[in-house]
């Protein structure tokens, strides 16, 4: 019976999820079976996606004896997804490989696959290779030449990418990938009147609470300006033209 259910786990992520005692809703079961390279989720505020970003780092740890890195903006964000997946891991139980070596930011299996939970600094991501899986905690928040910096250490290994945030204004790359970034992306995109565990008359009292700019941001994924913004993005986008020559030679 064991050595069945183990096996239904490896096949199926869904299994995982609910031998840790979590039901997973419709779209997070549709993440978890995901087999795409780059997976974006742009959800509301308590969506279930860093729990979801969770189980699919476990799986591969403990299915797949890989190393997992979880990034984010700061160091307090990245730090508790890392405890969602120790609480996964404990509530697998003898389903999942012993914890043998365990830090505050990482931890390695007796498989020997490794979590590590990284700050969004550049210094310190440099020196991992063969990454099998990165999830990129916040995206929207993340700074572009970070982005940019972690995307080579996936080239050889040919590892997933996760990336999991709200928005955060128009601007950065997590924006351009949810809005017009290339078809190799599998989006998901999640309201919280997709959540069965937040009730209409909650959300209709917090917009009436929080003001329509942040509503429309925190709850219904909406990629809005920011509140700084001396012009708006859809005035400046339609100033530009492509017909009119550049003032100055572009180096070649």
């Amino acid at each position: 019976m064991r050595l069945s259910s183990s096996l239904a786990m490896s096949l199926d992520p869904v299994i995982l999820a609910e031998q840790a005692g979590i039901t997973p809703d419709p779209w997070q079961a549709t993440v978890l079976r995901s087999v795409a390279r780059q997976v974006l989720m742009l959800c509301s505020r308590q969506a279930g996606k860093s729990t979801t970003a969770g189980l699919l780092a476990v799986d591969e740890a403990i299915h797949r004896e890989s190393l997992v890195l979880l990034l984010a903006a700061a160091l307090r964000q990245s730090s508790e997804l890392f405890r969602s997946v120790k609480a996964i891991l404990r509530a697998l139980g003898d389903y999942a490989p012993p914890i043998v070596q365990e830090s505050a930011l990482s931890l390695e299996l007796a498989n020997g696959a490794r979590i590590v939970s990284l700050p969004g600094t550049e210094g310190t991501i440099r020196g991992f290779s063969k990454v099998a899986l990165l999830v990129i905690d916040e995206g929207a928040r993340v700074r572009d030449d970070l982005y940019q910096s972690v995307r080579p250490m996936l080239s050889v290994s040919r590892g997933r990418l996760v990336a999991l945030s709200t928005p955060f204004g128009r601007r950065g790359w997590f924006h351009h990938e949810a809005t017009s970034g290339t078809e190799d992306w599998e989006r998901v995109r999640v309201t919280a009147y997709d959540v069965p565990r937040i009730s209409r008359e909650w959300l209709e009292a917090e917009r009436n609470r929080i003001g329509d700019w942040w509503f429309r941001q925190e709850y219904l994924c909406e990629f809005v300006d920011t509140e700084d913004q001396v012009f708006s993005h859809d005035l400046v986008m339609a100033a530009m033209r492509d017909d009119v020559a550049p003032l100055f030679p572009v180096a070649a």
